[in-house]
């Protein structure tokens, strides 16, 4: 089974179908591209992947599918992080 070993040493296993560990999302650009019924596959095809792990929440974000390099997002600290504030 695929995995991706993440910085803190989790082995994040990505095969299992649905898989709790995988997740799943595209651009609103991309979205508006659907309208009416939509092919479901169609739809699957056009999104992206990130894996996140649940020890240390980084995000594992597969920019352009699993045959590349993933990019690490590491969450800020929540103590010294900024708390935004959406108008």
């Amino acid at each position: 089974m695929p995995s991706w070993n993440c910085t803190c040493g989790r082995q994040i296993p990505y095969g299992q179908i649905p898989c709790p560990d995988e997740w799943l999302f595209m651009s609103d650009f991309d979205f508006d591209r659907f309208s009416g019924q939509v092919d479901a596959e169609a739809v699957y095809s056009s999104m992206s992947s990130f894996l996140k792990c649940h020890p240390c929440r980084r995000l594992w974000v597969f920019w352009n599918g699993f045959s590349a390099p993933p990019e690490e997002f590491v969450p800020a600290k929540a103590a010294s992080a900024p708390h935004a504030v959406l108008a």
